[in-house]
């Protein structure tokens, strides 16, 4: 099965289903988990640098001997390196033992962001990124940015699921061009989505499971997504997400489920984003 593709605004093709590795801390687990996703069809890979697993990513993609240019390899720019980016993004090149990225992202929009993606910008022109764009970024961030911006980011990566769907913010995005790409698409498995009947209803309807229903619905939802699991089998129902089709009707009642309830951080906080400008980044 080919994954389908989303065509950014700079006419880049990014696969619409990729893999995760945020908390991966388990290097012989990291190395299996990359060759069970390849195996299984997976081309598209979502690391940071603050994970501290980029080096893994790296070693696990020179040890399958595939194709670099058949991967579409996404890293992150930590604030702690904001008076840097330059360095920070040879750094992450260096640690994956690539040439080039194919999406680079500000991991948040700590105090800075405007600098450093001025930096980007450059590295984007010079052509060591594909694509450039943010992560966990609000409408006044965006808002912000576009003052000081040469390039509209391709991308927002920010936390979707069922029960936080930020319609305003996706209508800002489609109205500006920009992908849509969602972390923790099944959120994160903490906020009892899988126990929700009116999924468990659908599970049931489609002869799949919660976690599929959900990931179809974001697909559906032209959302990019790169939902996170060491274990095969998991990888490979995540994957298995391209032979059914939810019913207008049943993407309704998934919609009505919003409840503005978000698991991870609030990028709206400004004791939080100054936290990660203190963070360094070890790898």
């Amino acid at each position: 099965m080919t994954v389908p593709t989303i065509t950014l605004n700079n006419n880049v093709q990014i696969p619409q289903l990729g893999m995760g590795v945020f908390k991966m801390k388990d290097h012989e687990q990291f190395l299996k988990a990359f060759q069970w996703a390849l195996d299984i069809g997976y081309r598209h890979f979502d690391t940071a640098a603050i994970y501290g697993n980029e080096k893994w990513l790296g070693e696990a993609i020179k040890k399958s001997g595939i194709d670099r240019h058949e991967l579409f390899i996404t890293s992150k720019l930590w604030p702690a390196e904001f008076d840097d980016p330059k360095q920070a993004f040879e750094n992450s090149l260096k640690r994956l033992g690539l040439d080039y990225l194919d999406l680079y992202l500000i991991h948040w929009p700590a105090p800075g962001y405007q600098q450093a993606w001025q930096a980007m910008e450059k590295l984007y022109q010079a052509k060591k990124i594909r694509a450039i764009g943010v992560s966990n970024f609000m409408i006044k961030h965006l808002e912000q940015l576009q003052q000081v911006s040469q390039v509209t980011p391709a991308v927002d990566q920010i936390e979707l699921h069922p029960y936080l769907q930020r319609p305003k913010l996706l209508q800002y995005l489609q109205q500006h061009n920009i992908a849509v790409e969602a972390w923790g698409p099944l959120g994160q498995g903490r906020n009892g989505v899988f126990d929700e009947p009116v999924l468990q209803d659908l599970a049931a309807k489609y002869h799949k499971s919660v976690a599929q229903v959900i990931l179809r619905w974001h697909l559906q939802r032209q959302a990019i997504i790169f939902p996170k699991s060491v274990h095969q089998q998991r990888l490979q129902q995540n994957f298995d997400i391209f032979d059914f089709e939810l019913s207008s009707a049943d993407m309704q009642a998934i919609a009505r489920l919003d409840k503005n309830q978000p698991n991870g951080s609030d990028p709206n906080s400004d004791e939080f984003l100054a936290q990660t400008k203190l963070r360094p980044v070890i790898n």
